[in-house]
């Protein structure tokens, strides 16, 4: 691996660890990301992040685009990945960015997400990859679950988008 050389005062170190420990910490450029709201008649799946920046949370599922694959081939993979199910893609609900910066202004993680909406086709929802937890969430609740205001708001979207 390259190393990174980001030097501001004695955060060098702290850097250095994170680097190591997160290969998509301190990037040098932004990585593309999907999310895909994936619906099962009223409900919807949330996916619990094992991987930072949102380790422990609630999310829409989904994971990192890789080289040589379109958004779509990513969409479908990394749901067959991290969930067990078979999906029919629907349209891009959004493409946002995520940025989370360190405590000195830093850019930490950078992501570019496209997120999709989706239907269930086939499969028993259970969690892998880099996701502890999968569960289906009537689609009223949602506004209950400990969730980003980002992912309420693109389930939310996809959910009319279906309509």
């Amino acid at each position: 691996m390259a190393e990174k050389k980001i030097e501001v005062g004695d955060k060098t170190t702290e850097v250095k660890k994170s680097i190591m420990t997160d290969p998509r910490a301190y990037p040098s450029r932004p990585f593309v990301g999907v999310g895909v709201v994936i619906f099962k008649k009223n409900k919807v799946l949330l996916a619990e992040r094992d991987r930072q920046p949102h380790g422990k949370m609630w999310s829409i599922p989904g994971g990192a685009q890789e080289l040589g694959e379109t958004i779509e081939e990513a969409a479908i993979r990394e749901i067959k990945e991290e969930t067990g199910l078979a999906i029919e893609l629907g349209g891009i609900v959004d493409v946002l960015d995520v940025i989370n910066r360190d405590e000195v202004g830093r850019v930490k993680y950078h992501y570019t997400l496209v997120d999709f909406f989706a239907e269930w086709l086939s499969g028993e929802a259970h969690a892998d990859d880099d996701v502890s937890d999968v569960k289906w969430v009537p689609i009223e609740d949602v506004s209950d679950i400990a969730l980003s205001d980002m992912a309420r708001s693109v389930i939310i979207k996809a959910n009319k988008m279906r309509s």
